[in-house]
């Protein structure tokens, strides 16, 4: 099992990198052609929404309820029930999502309003949000389609179109922003059109894999039968279970339209870098544990489903550790690389390694929370992360207040620490209840972990100095900044390898690790 479960996270973090450097490319793209200003300022609250609605949909809420219910389908091997459960989901979910974007359409000044109540009120900057609200809004119904796709295919173990299929938002926005964005009055609108196309082309992008599978949807609404009904139950909860580090960073998004012009943008551009490793590794985590922990828990095999987050736990605290460590101590350089052309100047280089550093605390949280929570969805308790979500908010939300003085850099500090209290009380409950009990080999794995962390931790920090960035071309930062990344990977490993870490502990059966 280890070893399928290895080589399938290995598959999806490989097309989820391609997706994340080319998210980079966009936003060099957008910070070298639109600057830190009231219209990016303005795009980065309109495209807030979608954004967020991506992150709830593709990168693991919509599975959560949804892979279940296939799981136990599969389970009873019947194929003929299982399409007409795709079929009614499909159907039921496009009319509730259709419903939901034109009332958001309608409402875009008001949730604009909500969501950066800083912006003056029928003001320049709040007239553009809305605009790009209303063009990326659809995003709404082609993201729902394309996550029930990627479901379906990843409950039958077909990771790689759906962790390919997010690359092509990445190319529709550098096309709009290289080639449209010229041709516009507002050049930055561009970019929500960009959005928009993207859409359509993810969706279109999955059919041919569904169609091979012989599992292509067809609409059929019916909101009245049974599994269609516990699908809907579950979905809702899920959102809000799965996504709670993505509900405060729309607050963060909220208090900082309060702050000074620049805020969101800093926020924005922090929050991307963060996104890097979360997503590589958390999302394919999360992508691959779920199916494998819906279906042991189908089957009523506790010691499998047990198996399965201890692996995920394990190679989430593997690789978390160092990349949070990398990203305390490379953010100026990391940040000066991809960001730090025309527009983007120094001192947003210097404003948003603050936050950069903040969010980065709770870069390890924010994996883990993907692991943790398949533990509870996998067996249809929805419940108990959405309760530990709502005291995880309530935390943020309070030390947001305390973090006033910190200005931006606060309101990431406390995203940060929420993510943290809500993977304790997530992880205590699965021990308490006996659902997770960790299997042998832990100590020595910590200390390896450890000693491997503070290698890599002391030769960065001695010999990595960030102001050399600000005096080189773009060429030698992106040269010196891999040869450093190179390093640090280096020594993690050398150090894993010399305190006898191997790589089969990582893909043979856990009582061996």
């Amino acid at each position: 099992m280890s070893r399928q479960l290895f080589k399938s996270t290995l598959i999806v973090s490989s097309m989820t990198l391609i997706s994340r450097l080319l998210g980079f490319v966009r936003d060099m793209l957008i910070a070298r052609l639109f600057g830190v200003d009231l219209a990016t300022d303005a795009f980065f609250v309109a495209f807030k929404i979608p954004n967020f609605l991506r992150r709830l949909f593709t990168e693991g809420a919509f599975s959560h309820a949804f892979v279940p219910l296939v799981a136990e389908y599969k389970e009873k091997d019947d194929q003929a029930a299982l399409k007409q459960f795709i079929n009614k989901s499909t159907g039921t979910l496009t009319v509730i999502l259709l419903l939901i974007t034109l009332v958001g359409v309608i409402a875009a000044p008001l949730l604009i309003v909500l969501l950066a109540p800083g912006f003056s009120w029928q003001g320049e900057q709040h007239d553009l949000a809305v605009q790009m609200l209303q063009i990326t809004l659809p995003y709404l119904v082609f993201i729902g389609f394309t996550a029930l796709a990627g479901s379906i295919l990843n409950a039958h173990d077909k990771f790689v179109v759906s962790a390919l299929t997010p690359v092509f938002l990445n190319v529709c926005m550098i096309a709009t922003a290289a080639w449209l964005a010229p041709k516009m009055s507002e050049p930055v609108v561009a970019l929500a059109w960009g959005v928009f196309i993207a859409g359509i082309v993810q969706v279109l992008f999955q059919l041919p894999a569904l169609m091979r599978l012989g599992l292509l949807p067809k609409f059929k609404v019916d909101f009245q039968d049974t599994d269609i009904k516990r699908f809907l139950n579950l979905l809702v909860p899920s959102i809000f279970s799965v996504s709670v580090t993505q509900i405060n960073l729309l607050l963060d998004t909220l208090v900082a339209s309060f702050l000074t012009v620049g805020s969101v943008s800093w926020l924005y551009y922090s929050d991307r870098l963060v996104e890097f490793p979360v997503g590589i590794l958390g999302l394919a985590l999360g992508s691959v544990i779920l199916p494998h922990l819906a279906k042991n828990n189908a089957a009523e095999n506790s010691a499998a489903f047990s198996h399965t987050i201890d692996w995920g736990l394990r190679l989430g605290l593997l690789l978390g550790m160092p990349a949070t460590l990398g990203l305390l101590l490379l953010a100026e350089p990391l940040l000066s690389t991809l960001f730090q052309y025309n527009e983007f100047s120094a001192n947003d280089v210097m404003l948003s390694a603050q936050s950069l550093r903040a969010y980065a605390v709770g870069l390890l949280g924010y994996i883990l929370i993907k692991v943790l929570v398949g533990g509870f969805t996998a067996r249809q308790d929805m419940k108990t992360p959405v309760r530990y979500g709502i005291y995880a908010m309530v935390a943020s939300l309070a030390l947001n207040v305390l973090a006033i003085p910190l200005h931006h850099a606060g309101l990431a500090l406390a995203t940060s620490l929420g993510a943290f209290f809500n993977v304790g009380l997530l992880l205590y409950t699965l021990l308490k209840q006996q659902i997770y009990r960790p299997t042998a080999g832990w100590a020595v794995f910590a200390v390896r972990i450890v000693l491997a962390n503070l290698t890599m931790s002391y030769v960065l920090y001695q010999w990595v100095q960030a102001e050399w960035w600000q005096h080189w071309t773009s060429g030698e930062r992106v040269l010196h900044l891999i040869l450093w990344v190179m390093i640090g990977i280096v020594t993690y490993s050398a150090t894993l390898v010399l305190t006898g870490l191997r790589l089969r502990h990582l893909t043979v059966s856990h009582d061996r690790m």
